[in-house]
């Protein structure tokens, strides 16, 4: 039987952490929401103001893709609940950054109170990414085609593009090929978490085994076990694909928006490369919301398209403060609600 005291220790530790985490990142961004304050002033209003309705929409594609990957491995839950689950998500790997590690971890612990195993957790966030990246390939070859419309298209940027979508397919691959093998899975995460217990131990030398080996060969067996459950079921894979396909041009209307606000023209493909060259690095970035690795990245690439720095930099600021903002303390809401009224952790 769980201790009740040490339940609200725990909670309450968790609960300073984030806190101390959530200021943190506002204090690492508070030179950005100075700069978009400046240069609001200049700016249309309507076409930020719309950005917020499209990061519920965001959202809701997101909670859609949820609820679409786990009715293919047999559970069922409403709209709401998804949406809510992907804010939440969408706030924990920003203030708690871990190149995506923290979103996986979290969505384990938080379907714990829904009966979900944590392999299939992890199964679900994997597919989460996967169906990204597949948008981001056709997103990439759509904004190549729109800046060749208009000659914009140099060897830097074919290069770009050409690099991440190999890099996506061939990871997109690898994984699959990992995890449709019991014993390549079992064999690949168990000597990956030997690796990492030593590491650990070198730091903790009286704990030789920090992370339970056992419970990790269950957790990606449970994992396997549902990847065969999904490869099956391969042609109900086309709704979670639109919805992540939504999700990503969502985004993307609201970074042109930004752009509309300045009064700037800008081709939608270098965006879109652009938009996608910047979330991979974000993803895979251990910095709190790829704050500085974002925003260069977007700016070089958008550079390289022909796009002015002086036009590129106060939209990508404002599309990005403007962002949290709308999503952020929402985000944060329903962590800490989840957190209050659940005693698995």
């Amino acid at each position: 039987m769980k201790n009740p005291t040490r339940q609200r220790k725990i909670k309450l530790y968790v609960t300073v952490i984030t806190f101390v985490a959530l200021v943190a990142i506002s204090f690492s961004i508070r030179d950005e929401i100075l700069d978009t304050i400046a240069n609001i002033r200049t700016a249309t209003l309507w076409p930020i103001i719309a950005i917020f309705p499209l990061a519920f929409l965001n959202h809701l594609a997101l909670g859609k893709l949820y609820q679409a990957v786990f009715r293919i491995l047999g559970d069922r839950f409403r709209t709401r609940s998804m949406v809510r689950l992907s804010l939440e998500l969408n706030f924990v790997n920003l203030v708690f950054p871990s190149a995506g590690v923290s979103g996986f971890s979290y969505l384990g612990i938080r379907m714990k109170g829904e009966e979900i195993e944590p392999g299939k957790s992890a199964l679900v966030q994997a597919m989460r990414f996967t169906m990204l990246f597949i948008s981001f390939q056709i997103l990439l070859g759509i904004g190549l085609l729109l800046l060749a419309l208009v000659g914009r298209v140099n060897n830097f940027v074919i290069l770009v593009a050409a690099s991440l979508s190999t890099l996506l397919f061939v990871g997109t691959i690898l994984v699959g090929f990992i995890v449709s093998s019991k014993k390549r899975i079992n064999g690949f995460f168990t000597g990956l978490t030997k690796v990492t217990n030593r590491l650990i131990q070198i730091v903790r030398p009286k704990h030789p085994e920090t992370i339970n080996i056992k419970r990790v060969e269950k957790v990606f067996t449970d994992l396997h076990n549902n990847y065969r459950l999904i490869r099956n079921n391969f042609t109900e894979l086309r709704r979670p694909i639109l919805f992540a396909f939504a999700s990503n041009v969502t985004e993307i209307t609201s970074v042109y928006l930004a752009f509309i606000a300045f009064g700037a023209t800008v081709n939608p493909g270098a965006i879109i490369i652009a938009y996608a060259v910047a979330n991979f690095a974000g993803i895979v970035s251990i910095l709190p919301g790829g704050i500085g690795v974002y925003e260069g990245l977007m700016t070089g690439v958008l550079v390289a398209t022909g796009v002015p720095v002086a036009v590129t930099l106060p939209g990508i600021i404002t599309f990005r403060v403007v962002s949290m903002l709308s999503q952020v303390p929402v985000g944060y809401y329903f962590y800490q609600k989840n957190l209050s009224s659940h005693t698995h952790l």
